[in-house]
């Protein structure tokens, strides 16, 4: 099963109707850049060297940027389908002539939105069911009293992260 680490943080927003409640958040344990990526999906039994996916990652990327900025959907069968949005600025046009790109409008984002046919779904309900949830500090506890004991952990026990920069979006709370 695959395992998705968390740390807990407490929402410190006084303001908030929330103020003081705690919430889980996803630590990454790794970056994997394009790179670590391609020599991954080698090592899966393809006949691809490293380089070869390698290449063919990047083409992907470079295509689908051009893809999305010629206002196209790109679906990548059994994974999900990359589209734009448009983000404009609070309070919009007044009125359709008014409107001016360079001041109404705010960003263009890449989304994603993930399989949902039945045999491929990789939706967020999916994904739930099929990840096995561990505290990133309840981990690093467990590591730090087995090395006090002079044992080491074994086995498919992954190694917490050290500290590092958070690289998770806010998520809101």
């Amino acid at each position: 099963m695959a395992k998705i680490f968390y740390e807990l943080r407490q929402n410190k927003n006084t303001l908030s109707k929330i103020f003081g409640k705690w919430f889980a958040h996803s630590k990454s344990i790794e970056i994997l850049n394009t790179r670590k990526l391609a020599q991954h999906i080698s090592e899966h039994g393809s006949i691809y060297t490293p380089d070869v996916v390698y290449g063919v990652l990047e083409k992907f990327r470079s295509c689908l940027l051009e893809m999305l900025l010629d206002s196209k959907r790109v679906k990548i069968d059994g994974l999900g389908t990359f589209f734009t949005t448009i983000e404009n600025q609070k309070g919009g046009a007044v009125s359709a002539e008014k409107f001016n790109v360079g001041s109404n409008l705010k960003a263009l984002h890449i989304r994603f939105l993930p399989e949902q046919e039945q045999e491929m779904n990789i939706s967020s309900r999916e994904f739930f069911k099929r990840a096995e949830f561990i505290n990133i500090d309840a981990l690093k506890a467990k590591e730090k009293e087995e090395s006090g004991n002079g044992s080491t952990s074994g086995g498919n026990t992954p190694t917490p992260p050290a500290e590092e920069p958070d690289y998770d979006q806010p998520s809101g709370d």
